[in-house]
């Protein structure tokens, strides 16, 4: 990922800014809530071990960002840009993970917001992988105005191989869709 898609963004509501090794600890803390991974198809990521990996791969794909609510300063969770699993053209949103209070659709949508726009100044299209059980993630998906692909993605997790639908959003789909109307 090139270093340009590491940025901050900001609304009334969130800060994302890049993430830092520093930043293991307090987002761990958000992280190891079981019940955030509970129908993730790396459900075990609550575990210490496993976050460690998953934190030191989030962190060398240069796109990983932390979120921060604005009014209380708290981190409350992580996203990233990715192109590893991207067409040309296209980046990938996701590994995206918030503290259970912030579920609810408000600061993921202002999350989605942020980081869709930022990432249309360089790339037609924001593809985002989802567990093909993971069926909180494809409603979410699904009012942020994702488009289920034909497309799919297995990942062998575990030594399980786990299945991954693609949702896709252009450009212009965004700019004619639910977000691009959020303040």
């Amino acid at each position: 990922m090139t270093p340009a898609m590491q940025t901050v963004l900001q609304d009334d509501r969130l800060l994302l800014r890049p993430m830092t090794s520093a930043d293991h600890d307090v987002l761990f803390a958000v992280a190891s809530d079981r019940e955030i991974w509970a129908i993730h198809p790396a459900h075990d990521r609550w575990q210490a071990l496993v976050f460690r990996a998953f934190f030191d791969e989030r962190l060398a794909s240069g796109g990983a960002l932390v979120a921060i609510d604005r009014s209380t300063g708290d981190a409350i969770g992580s996203s990233c840009y990715d192109t590893i699993n991207a067409g040309n053209g296209e980046v990938e949103i996701g590994w995206t993970y918030l503290a259970r209070a912030y579920w609810g659709g408000v600061w993921n949508r202002s999350m989605k917001r942020l980081m869709l726009e930022h990432a249309f100044t360089r790339f037609e299209t924001a593809i985002f992988l989802v567990g093909t059980d993971n069926m909180r993630s494809r409603r979410a998906m699904e009012k942020i105005g994702g488009r289920l692909t034909e497309r799919r993605l297995t990942v062998v997790r575990g030594g399980q191989p786990i299945e991954h639908l693609i949702y896709a959003i252009t450009r212009e789909e965004f700019a004619q869709g639910p977000l691009s109307h959020l303040p």
